[in-house]
């Protein structure tokens, strides 16, 4: 069963040109993310601050996304999804700069450099989703959760060179600074080969249909329920990020080299899960694999739990992580599955999605100092069991299959890309 539809083709170098391009924009967002992140250690201990105030100064990126997210739609459906990533690039450039020169100086710049970081990463994320979706209908295939284990590979580089960096004692202002020029000079120049994001007509193709602004999409239901769909597994994601090795250490008390390798399993299996995905999603179609995984999900989070050995924990890791990998990816293909509609409706999921990163630490902290940590994250497989019982939302909407016979024919008789073509561009 496939869940994306073939479009009127344009050339099989652009594809692969535009396949390519995306996966630099997913590897470059996630490897300047996961580059500041490895710093923050020493931006507290330079500027003296205590666990407090560094929260508050954190709080910067996620309010700099928050202003993004809802706006971003709007911008993505002016100025397309290359323009988009090429600004929120060159921003998030300055962001980084910003913020590695603060360190230096004082708390303000530091905020400023993360109110910046944080709306170009948002307005980034959804230009670079939207992109996905074309790619997706073009190949005629379900690679979107590709695109995402590209973000997680570039988390771990950025994680890697960031604990280089560390070891040879380089500043952080010149750390951060090296690499927003990397990944400015490298995510602009891909960028240009986007496709653009709504098809060319065939000829005598009804074009009358009009597009929806973000706010519209804000008030269609099958929308909203997407959104909440990615809030659950976006819950799940950020919850295992943020706590696994916070409960493995304290409850089921073992070493924080164990624990740190608890939470390894755990990325490790939804990066693998990303990777496969594809085909699971082609071959059985989106709800059925993902209610599946949510049934993983929560037998993940039970072993995890309530495991009677470290060894049942472990592999609870490993089914939470692999149980948790698709929702975010799925449902931005679902976002996309109109091109017409796609940056709208995408913005609106990335803003509902983005809410459990931001509520899903201390809604854990809260229930953690009542209940214990390890207890609390029983919260992570009730959302992942309402994941399960909306899951018809992502189903391809009316729209993903309305294409005129012209198109689709056209479609099957000279292919973007042929199946073979990602496998192509991954090996140069």
């Amino acid at each position: 069963m496939t869940t994306v539809t073939p479009v009127t083709p344009v050339t099989p170098i652009a594809v692969r040109s535009a396949t390519k391009a995306t996966y630099v924009a997913f590897i470059g967002s996630g490897f300047a993310f996961a580059s500041w992140a490895s710093r923050i250690p020493q931006v507290r201990d330079h500027l003296a601050l205590d666990p407090a105030t560094l929260g508050l100064v954190l709080l910067a990126l996620a309010a700099g996304s928050l202003l993004a997210l809802p706006i971003s739609g709007s911008v993505v459906t002016r100025i397309g999804s290359s323009r988009t990533v090429m600004a929120m690039a060159v921003l998030l450039g300055v962001g980084l700069v910003t913020a590695g020169l603060g360190s230096l100086s004082g708390v303000v710049p530091v905020v400023i450099g993360l109110v910046l970081l944080g709306f170009a990463h948002g307005a980034w994320d959804v230009g670079m989703n939207v992109q996905g979706t074309v790619v997706e209908r073009h190949l005629g295939r379900s690679i979107m959760s590709r695109f995402h284990a590209g973000f997680s590979l570039g988390t771990v580089a950025g994680a890697l060179l960031g604990a280089a960096a560390i070891a040879l004692n380089v500043p952080v202002a010149a750390h951060l600074t090296v690499v927003a020029l990397l990944v400015v000079a490298s995510v602009v120049r891909q960028a240009r080969r986007f496709i653009a994001d709504q098809d060319q007509p065939a000829p005598g193709e009804d074009t009358g249909a009009p597009r929806v602004s973000a706010l519209t999409a804000w008030r269609e239901p099958r929308t909203l329920l997407i959104g909440v769909f990615v809030l659950a597994f976006s819950f799940a994601e950020g919850v295992g990020n943020d706590w696994i090795s916070i409960a493995a250490i304290d409850g089921h008390h073992v070493s924080a080299v164990l624990g740190t390798l608890a939470f390894a399993g755990f990325l490790t299996a939804m990066t693998i899960g990303r990777w496969f995905g594809p085909g699971l999603l082609d071959r059985y179609g989106r709800t059925a694999v993902v209610r599946v995984l949510a049934a993983i999900g929560i037998a993940g989070v039970a072993l995890f739990v309530f495991g009677p050995s470290l060894a049942y924990a472990y592999a609870g890791t490993l089914l939470w992580g692999l149980g948790a990998s698709l929702g975010f990816p799925v449902g931005m293909s679902a976002g996309g599955d109109d091109p017409r509609r796609a940056a709208a409706r995408v913005s609106v999921i990335a803003s509902i999605g983005y809410c459990a990163f931001l509520g899903g630490p201390p809604t854990i902290g809260l229930l953690g100092d009542h209940f214990t940590v390890l207890r609390a994250l029983t919260v992570v497989a009730v959302l992942l069991g309402l994941a399960a019982l909306i899951a018809d939302a992502v189903h391809p909407a009316p729209a993903a299959h309305s294409a005129s016979t012209t198109g689709i024919n056209r479609a099957h008789d000279s292919r973007a890309a042929s199946p073979n073509d990602e496998a192509a561009v991954l090996q140069r």
